[in-house]
C-alpha cells in the first residue's frame, strides 16, 4: 500500500494485512509525539511486543493489539465489503 508519509489523513483507513495496522501505530504514535518505550508503558505492553507489532508482525496477539489501539485514540470497525459506510453504501 503506498501512502504519503507527509499527510497522516491519507495513511488511515482500510486494512488488510499486519503491515497495514503496524504503519497505522507507528504513524500515530509518532503523530502525537511518543516513544515507544511510553507507548508501550502507558497500553500495558512490552516494548518489544510493539516494536514487533509496528515491523507487522503476523503474530501479534489481538487482545493487546486492541490495547494499543484505544490507548491511541484510534478505532477499529468491521463490516461486510458489501456495505462499506466510508463509500456510503447502505
Amino acid at each position: 500500500m503506498a501512502t504519503d508519509e507527509a499527510d497522516p489523513a491519507t495513511n488511515y483507513g482500510k486494512v488488510s494485512t499486519s503491515r497495514d495496522i503496524g504503519r497505522i501505530i507507528r504513524m500515530k504514535r509518532k503523530e502525537i509525539g511518543v516513544r515507544q518505550e511510553t507507548a508501550a508503558g502507558m497500553s500495558g505492553v512490552g516494548t518489544k511486543f510493539l516494536s514487533q507489532l509496528e515491523n507487522g508482525k503476523e503474530t501479534a496477539e489481538l487482545g493487546k493489539t486492541l490495547q494499543i489501539l484505544r490507548k491511541l485514540g484510534l478505532e477499529v470497525y468491521v463490516f461486510p465489503r458489501s456495505r462499506n459506510p466510508l463509500r456510503g453504501d447502505k
